[in-house]
């Protein structure tokens, strides 16, 4: 990559980590790429609800959408654009069509994290100038380089002797674990013969890429509601059912479901909510948590489990329980014939290539949606990470990536699309 193209990626790198916006309302960040895209010119450009199909996980609601569209025409956002997606339905698809060949698909995440940023003279965002300008929004997680990478990815495919068709997703709402789940289905899949997903950090030093990452954790998110009955606290509380109360015997069960032999899982409960007035025993209370683990069955097996004591905490305490289960994320697994072309590729960029060893995602992504789907009908996935030796880890306040990592993503990945192009 020449050192113009660097430039200009950092740049709309920084532009973007500026402006973080959360799931479903990046409006800014999807003009800025629209912007990029449209100077690049590819074949098509799909933008907004023309990105998905009807449905969507986890939508934002009225009034969240209503303050996303005002802070978005306050900082510029073009109206054509905002006209397509100021209803919630964000990211951009890029098609790119260079004769006859196959189709591959670069899959990047593009939301930020509803989290403050570090405002410490050490923390190179802040000491530069391009800190978040919004509290409580951030991106903790290297999105913000993903979709500089995938608009350098689209300028050097378009220039380089690739034959066949070339997409670039810029998928919204990862972080919700919302966004994939609408592009399955919506059409742009179906043809694709190999498919790429990113990601860059990992608590890896610049410079090592792991071509196939597998240690995915299926993830899915529930909320429980328990009814009670109120009562005087002080003059009858027996009169009374304590909706709290069952609600903290069920968290305390939840995180002792029995750990599984084959393989690690996850259990956590991140928000609750619940009661009126200390005076008041409770009638309502309310949890949301999430299950995760190394395959979709161990996720399953947490789901029947966490079911079980979140009605039998209600029923201890005389109340009521409903559990709505998210449509979660799956595990997945990498193809060999992409994993070497990916790792040729790094090689001839002088990268350090190694396997995941198990430990390199730990997490989840709803990119194994996408991956699943393109596998079903017969074609390639893997996903690629990148060390940017983040100062921190993931989801912290002092989140930062090294930045030289996306000209190499780039280079690694441009080489490695043009590979599987020949080795149809």
């Amino acid at each position: 990559m020449n050192a113009r193209s660097e430039s200009r990626l950092i740049e709309l790198r920084r532009d973007l980590h500026e402006r973080p916006e959360i799931g479903w309302r990046e409006f800014y960040t999807t003009d800025r790429i629209v912007e990029e895209l449209e100077a690049i010119g590819p074949t098509e450009l799909y933008v907004g609800r023309e990105v998905h199909r009807e449905e969507r996980v986890r939508p934002p609601t009225d009034d969240q959408l209503a303050r996303a569209r005002e802070r978005a025409r306050e900082t510029g956002v073009d109206e054509d654009v905002l006209s397509k997606v100021e209803d919630g339905y964000t990211g951009a698809l890029a098609v790119l069509e260079k004769g006859e060949g196959p189709t591959v698909l670069l899959r990047v995440d593009i939301d930020g994290l509803p989290q403050s940023e570090s405002d410490a003279p050490d923390h190179l965002p802040a000491a530069e100038g391009f800190r978040s300008r919004h509290e409580e929004r951030m991106h903790a997680c290297g999105h913000d380089a993903h979709a500089a990478i995938g608009v350098g990815v689209l300028e050097a495919v378009k220039a380089s002797d690739f034959e066949g068709t070339f997409k670039v997703l810029f998928q919204p709402a990862e972080e919700l674990g919302a966004g994939a789940a609408s592009v399955v289905g919506s059409g742009h899949l179906e043809d694709v013969d190999s498919l790429l997903a990113v990601h860059v950090g990992l608590d890896v030093e610049t410079g090592v890429v792991i071509p196939g990452i597998e240690s995915f954790l299926a993830i899915n998110g529930f909320e429980a509601t328990f009814e009670g009955a109120p009562a005087h606290a002080g003059n009858s509380p027996q009169e009374g059912a304590h909706a709290i109360q069952a609600m903290s015997t069920a968290i305390g069960n939840l995180h002792s479901i029995p750990r599984h032999a084959d393989g690690a899982t996850r259990v956590n409960v991140g928000r609750v909510e619940g009661g009126t007035a200390t005076n008041i025993v409770p009638e309502s209370a309310s949890l949301e948590g999430e299950v995760r683990g190394t395959t979709t069955e161990l996720r399953e097996y947490l789901e029947e489990h966490a079911v079980r004591v979140l009605e039998s905490a209600a029923e201890l305490h005389d109340c009521e329980v409903d559990v709505a289960f998210r449509d979660g994320a799956p595990s997945a697994e990498c193809d060999d014939a992409l994993v070497d072309a990916v790792s040729a590729a790094a090689e001839t960029h002088d990268a350090v290539v190694t396997p995941d060893e198990g430990d390199a995602l730990g997490g989840s992504e709803d990119a194994t949606r996408l991956m699943r789907a393109v596998q079903r009908n017969g074609g390639d996935a893997t996903y690629v990470g990148f060390g940017s030796s983040n100062p921190t880890g993931h989801h912290t306040a002092t989140f930062d990536v090294d930045e030289a990592v996306i000209p190499l993503a780039v280079d690694v990945l441009t080489d490695a699309i043009r590979s599987a192009s020949t080795a149809e």
